[in-house]
């Protein structure tokens, strides 16, 4: 497995053990919370679905990097996993050629752009994994306990063989 599978694996892992905590805001108790969270989460989905619009080639799927309206969490999420599936599927046919082909782009805001394949995909890893923590200090805010949503955690998770001490 490539570090970018294993990183696109860890971000589908991370924002499965998101969802269910963002769940936990009581949208009567809670609702400014949960309208934030929300929007982070959306605004991740939106740049998520814009760069694999660049990846592809095809014409950007947004206008702006948040959608005027908010969608209900389980919509989202189902979006999210959808998002996330499209995602490591096309990590698994990537070839080192085309990962480091550039690509050139048009940014929403209308600036044009130049990456290569991967470093668009990681920019999508760390934009995510940027906003997953800003989600994570509202539960905090909130008082629920956001997950333990780092890198090592997903990797012994996921390989409970890399906790054995050597010998």
């Amino acid at each position: 497995m490539t570090l970018l599978a294993s990183l696109f694996d860890y971000k589908a892992w991370a924002n499965e053990e998101l969802f269910p905590c963002v769940q936990r805001l009581d949208a009567a108790a809670q609702p400014a919370a949960l309208h934030a969270a929300i929007r982070i989460l959306n605004h991740v989905y939106v740049v998520d679905r814009i760069f694999a619009a660049n990846l592809e080639g095809t014409p950007l799927p947004y206008t702006d990097t948040n959608t005027p309206g908010t969608p209900t969490l389980a919509a989202l999420y189902a979006q999210v996993c959808a998002t996330d599936a499209w995602y490591r599927s096309y990590i698994a046919a990537l070839t080192p050629a085309a990962g480091a082909e550039s690509v050139h782009f048009v940014f929403v805001d209308g600036d044009a752009g130049r990456m290569t394949r991967e470093e668009m995909l990681l920019h999508v890893i760390n934009h995510g994994s940027y906003h997953r923590g800003a989600v994570g200090r509202i539960l905090v805010e909130q008082g629920i306990a956001p997950p333990r949503d780092v890198y090592t955690r997903f990797l012994h998770d996921a390989e409970p063989e890399r906790r054995r001490a050597p010998g």
